[in-house]
């Protein structure tokens, strides 16, 4: 693969947030990977990542090449299974799925995936419970946050989303609209759960300035979908992922708050219990949800800059 090499490059830094993580990860040196990232940026003629000594994050052109480069990347990998003779993907796929996005979201892009793999079965568990996929019948599973487990196999799908605050514009008419963090104390917020711990303290970060508050939650669940009903239904405020709520973000069914605030990380992964099970179905799933996550993710983030701007 290395005619596309500086691509790999390119989208692994991206994922990672490290050059040197991404090196490590494709065996080459920090020098020769920084040095192939420098040419593909001259061949394109534009500067994909902002660097300093500690930091790296992509330029907008490079949020705006990125998706181009993990669709290349993937249709490369299957150009590559064709010719080989390994286009035909076969067999069960137990996956794992979070209720919200898993309903939503993906279950579109899934029959999209088997309509690409015709002879590939698909077993569907949903819950927004990490599953034991060392005893259950998992074979991959979609999670927010990283896995407390070092031993599984956690591969990016997007590191960088985050939570934001959102609400039905019926909601804000009746009770307001918070400005700050601060101001959500009064309004009705809508809690999550996980297990039997309850998701209560709301974090946020404005130009290194930390924020955290505590709010005692009149509405509570533990499956993520019944959260995005309530607040689409004006019964609160909810504190969800991007990816979960950005079509109803961009469609104006809910509205971001405190856009000048940022909130809390909530990275997703595609988990599996070891590199045996990371293998061609786990890569080939990944290339194609990429894309599509990226693009998702990037509307969102479009509408937050939008909101954050000052009024004239």
């Amino acid at each position: 693969m290395k005619a596309l090499h500086p691509l790999d490059i390119m989208v692994r830094t991206a994922e990672t947030g490290s050059l040197t993580a991404a090196a490590h990860a494709l065996g080459l040196t920090p020098a020769a990977a920084s040095a192939a990232l420098k040419r593909l940026e001259a061949e394109l003629g534009a500067r994909l990542f902002v660097r300093s000594t500690r930091h790296l994050r992509l330029t907008p052109q490079g949020e705006q090449f990125l998706p181009q480069a993990q669709q290349m990347l993937a249709l490369w990998a299957t150009a590559q299974q064709a010719a080989q003779g390994q286009a035909a993907l076969r067999g069960l796929l137990q996956l794992s799925l979070p209720s919200d996005l898993g309903r939503n979201v993906l279950l579109p892009w899934l029959d999209d995936f088997l309509a690409q793999h015709p002879q590939l079965s698909l077993r569907l568990q949903m819950g927004d419970r990490l599953a034991d996929v060392y005893r259950q019948p998992v074979d991959l599973a979609i999670r927010y946050g990283t896995p407390a487990d070092s031993s599984l196999v956690a591969l990016p799908l997007l590191p960088d989303n985050r939570r934001v605050l959102c609400a039905a514009p019926d909601y804000l008419a009746r009770h307001g609209t918070p400005r700050t963090p601060a101001d959500l104390n009064g309004h009705v917020c809508l809690s999550y759960m996980l297990g039997d711990s309850l998701h209560q303290q709301w974090s946020f970060d404005r130009d290194g300035q930390q924020e955290s508050i505590t709010l005692p939650g009149q509405r509570m669940a533990d499956d993520g979908d019944v959260v995005r009903r309530w607040a689409l239904a004006g019964k609160g405020i909810a504190y969800k992922s991007m990816l979960d709520v950005a079509d109803d973000l961009l469609a104006g069914r809910l509205l971001p708050l405190c856009p000048h605030w940022q909130g809390e990380a909530a990275p997703l992964w595609l988990i599996c219990a070891d590199r045996r099970a990371s293998g061609t179905l786990a890569q080939a799933l990944r290339a194609f949800l990429l894309p599509r996550m990226q693009a998702r993710w990037q509307g969102v983030q479009n509408l937050l800059a939008a909101a954050a701007e000052p009024r004239r």
